[in-house]
């Protein structure tokens, strides 16, 4: 018996065995062996098309499941099975409500499914709410669209679904921040914009604060600030406004906006009140310094009085003895000679001079004024200290001994100030002298590497060691009846003129006290004397 096959012949043959053997015998026809080969290559090809789909569908990430008709799951690929922690056995076959449906959300589910089968939508695209197989829920994105045969006809429904827990919670912690940071932004008291640079006129952001100021205007706030603000972000510059009328510390800072664009933002403080009471206490100020002067002058009074009174008695006496003289003549018939008139004259003229000296200085060093920076030689202003101090030094029997070198640099000060300070200095080492043997006073100026330096150093007792701590406080003082503004107000003129008073113990007792001037002239300092609200 034979069966062909491909132009192969299977012949059996009966054996007198109990058992048939079979013998086989082949012819070989060239057609059918070529249409033998072809359908083998295809089949091979085949199964490695389908298996390299089946590798695909098993490594892809996105879970993938295939319903029929009615609902039921026909298909799993290994990432779904992973998505809802159920083995494919598990899920081959279940009909809704499907085991990874969250009990809270399953009418929401079989709802929409039961118009995906009723041909109501065409498909869904939508976030749902998936259950592992331990209870967790998933949020995942899942497209669902209809599964076609390859005649055209549906016969199912294909989904994809893609677990979205982590970037949500991503999404949903940056929107919460983004919303902290908006509400801490809306409820600064400093107005912040962010806007591009010129020539766009397009504001991107601005707070609370800053539509309170200026509305949505770029032209009265931001533009003007970012004009005016020459400093890096690290510092800040105070600007007028005005628009508003007011003043504002301005920091500005180059950033990269959401489009991936560099903008500019603004944050603008309101330091008005603050511009106010730095200018009611420079007036304070002012006003204490002027204080300190006139309690020095207080205390220099009964020695003004002794220096007055000798130049007034001794114009008295030449005015009385030119009368005298001329009376005597008118009465004797006499002329009297020129000459001797002219040298009467001529001495009353120095003795008024010398009184209006003393006058004038006194007057300059009390008169109220605003501080007043220029160039002047630190010997002049030595000088003049000097013409008030030794009215006290004399009193009490002190030599005041100066140093000054020949030649030395200018420096850009208020003169009258640093000559109160001087004074100050000067009249404490008198005082502190006024028990000792040895009474004299030295002092010095000296030009050192960048500074100009003031030195006075007495012969007294010293400083104690328990008021060494609080020497330079308001309001304190040693005297029985000083107010204690003197050394405080010394120490706020130098460092307000960018220098440094100090004092040290003085080798063999007393004390030596020192300042410095520094020689640059400081721009910020020019500023602050000049800038007004």
């Amino acid at each position: 018996m034979g069966f062909p096959l491909c132009g192969i012949e299977f012949h059996i043959k009966k054996s007198n065995r109990l058992r048939p053997s079979y013998t086989f015998g082949m012819s070989f026809n060239l057609p059918d062996l070529l249409k033998f080969k072809r359908l083998s290559t295809t089949q091979e090809e085949l199964s490695r098309e389908i298996a390299f789909r089946r590798a695909m569908e098993n490594s892809m990430p996105t879970g993938m499941r295939v319903i029929d008709m009615s609902g039921r799951i026909s298909y799993v690929n290994p990432s779904f099975c992973r998505i809802v922690g159920l083995t494919q056995d598990e899920l081959l076959g279940q009909m809704p409500p499907y085991s990874y449906w969250p009990p809270e959300e399953t009418e929401l589910h079989r709802l929409n499914l039961k118009r995906l089968l009723a041909g109501e939508i065409a498909g869904l695209n939508s976030q749902i709410n998936i259950m592992h197989r331990d209870g967790t829920r998933m949020i995942c994105r899942m497209y669902t669209s209809p599964l076609q045969a390859s005649d055209g006809t549906q016969v199912g429904w294909m989904s994809s679904i893609t677990d979205i827990t982590e970037p949500s919670r991503i999404r949903a912690e940056l929107a919460v921040a983004q919303e902290r940071f908006i509400t801490v932004l809306q409820s600064l008291d400093a107005a912040v914009s962010v806007a591009p640079s010129e020539p766009s006129e397009e504001l991107l952001f601005a707070n609370e604060a800053y539509r309170k100021w200026f509305g949505d205007a770029l032209g009265s706030g931001h533009r003007p600030f970012t004009r005016a603000a020459r400093a890096p972000w690290s510092d800040s510059r105070e600007i007028f406004n005005p628009v508003v009328q007011r003043w504002f510390d301005v920091r500005v800072r180059s950033i990269q906006w959401v489009d991936g664009g560099v903008v500019q933002m603004v944050v603008a403080t309101d330091i008005t009140q603050r511009r106010l009471a730095e200018e009611n206490q420079r007036l304070q100020y002012q006003r204490l310094q002027q204080t300190s002067r006139l309690i020095n002058m207080g205390e220099m009074a009964s020695s003004l009085a002794h220096e007055l009174n000798q130049p007034l008695t001794a114009i008295a006496n030449y005015t009385m003895g030119a009368t005298a003289r001329l009376r005597a003549a008118e009465s004797k018939g006499e002329q009297i000679a020129t000459e001797d008139l002219i040298e009467m004259l001529s001495k009353t003229a120095q003795q008024a001079e010398r009184a209006g000296k003393v006058i004038r200085r006194i007057r300059g060093f009390v008169k109220r004024s605003n501080p007043i920076r220029k160039l002047v030689d630190p010997s002049a202003i030595l000088t003049e200290a000097l013409g008030l101090a030794e009215i006290d030094a004399r009193g009490l029997g002190v030599d005041i001994q100066q140093s000054v070198p020949q030649s030395l640099p200018q420096v850009y000060v208020d003169a009258i100030l640093i000559e109160q300070v001087l004074i100050n200095l000067l009249k404490n080492g008198v005082e502190s002298m006024r028990d000792s043997t040895d009474r004299t006073l030295g002092v010095r100026v000296e030009h050192i590497k960048d500074n100009v330096i003031f030195e006075v150093s007495d012969s007294g007792a010293g400083v104690a060691p328990e008021i060494r701590e609080r020497l330079f406080d308001s309001f304190y003082t040693t005297k029985v009846e000083g107010m204690g503004m003197g050394l405080n107000i010394c120490r706020s003129i130098i460092e307000g003129h960018r220098g440094r008073l100090w004092f040290e113990d003085r080798p063999g007792g007393g004390s030596r006290f020192c300042f410095s001037i520094p020689l640059t002239v400081s721009d910020e300092a020019d500023e602050s004397d000049q800038e007004k609200i």
